[in-house]
């Protein structure tokens, strides 16, 4: 990474992180107060400050204390053990991993078919876009449940509502992907007397990779939440969703912080891949940057 585009990240961080630690006194500030007025004591307010980032479960828990919750249950904690965030982050991510890969073939498939296809192009995508419009959180235990009485369970069920919400984008940029060859390139495709196979593969498809990568980055991250709300509404005793449950049920914020930070490290490290793996494809496809650059939703 390019030093310009390095230190505005660091800026940010930077920020966020000070904004942090402000809105933490200031909302663990209230519970000191209270501790202190039933001690009958009055501590300064240096003091107060410093306690509302020692708190055992604060209101918000202080960033450092975020990055000890997750070293301490990463680094200090066996791989099996149910405590740590690693033997929980690799079970949302099989089939958050497996949803992306149902979601990515179904997006494709149906992108193919709504191009080639001009009823289900007016019938179809209406009816993918309106699919969006529906909470996750609605649908998430109806699907599990219905899926449970017809005797599948274990991954698929949480895959099923990862697939459910990354195939959108890839239907989307696939669709753009695929009509963005230029009209010229089409003619003279015809001009060959190039079939529409022969069309689709030389011409349409390789066109429309950067427009899928960059779907597929938007989509690989929407999974990993996708099997995160699929671990909500079953009462999971594993996965990130499990975490997050167990540390609201007994108050445990630090622990609840630590899973969120965690999901978002997964997702963005799973973008990157997505990209670097984009990248070299694009690179071996022969495909200059600003196509690249173009493929966007």
């Amino acid at each position: 990474m390019k030093k310009s585009a390095f230190f505005p990240i660091v800026v940010v961080v930077a920020a966020i992180v000070l904004l942090w630690y402000v809105f933490t006194v200031v909302m663990n500030l209230a519970w000191e107060k209270s501790v202190a007025e039933r001690a009958g004591t009055t501590p300064s307010f240096t003091t107060m400050v410093s306690n509302t980032m020692q708190q055992e479960r604060p209101v918000l828990p202080a960033p450092h204390q975020v990055v000890e919750e997750i070293i301490n249950t990463t680094f200090k904690k066996k791989i099996t053990s149910k405590r740590s965030l690693i033997y929980h982050a690799q079970i949302t991510l099989s089939s958050s991993m497996l949803g992306f890969l149902m979601g990515t073939l179904l997006g494709i498939v149906l992108a193919v078919a709504i191009v080639y296809n001009e009823a289900l192009n007016k019938s179809l995508m209406p009816w993918i876009i309106a699919s969006q419009t529906i909470p996750i959180l609605a649908i998430a235990p109806m699907i599990i449940v219905v899926l449970n009485a017809i005797g599948v369970q274990g991954l698929l069920p949480k895959a099923f509502i990862s697939m459910y919400l990354s195939f959108f984008p890839i239907v989307v940029g696939m669709v753009k992907g695929l009509n963005s060859p230029e009209r010229s390139h089409l003619d003279l495709m015809h001009t060959y007397n190039a079939s529409a196979v022969q069309t689709f593969f030389k011409l349409r498809l390789p066109t429309s990779l950067p427009y899928l990568f960059t779907s597929m980055k938007i989509a690989v991250a929407i999974s990993l939440v996708g099997a995160i709300v699929a671990e909500l509404p079953t009462g999971a005793v594993a996965g990130l969703g499990a975490r997050l449950l167990a540390g609201s049920y007994y108050g445990q914020t630090i622990q609840i912080w630590s899973a969120l930070v965690v999901a978002s490290i997964l997702a963005a490290t799973l973008v990157m891949l997505v990209g670097l793996v984009g990248e070299w494809v694009n690179r071996r496809m022969g495909l200059a940057q600003s196509n690249s650059s173009g493929g966007t939703l």
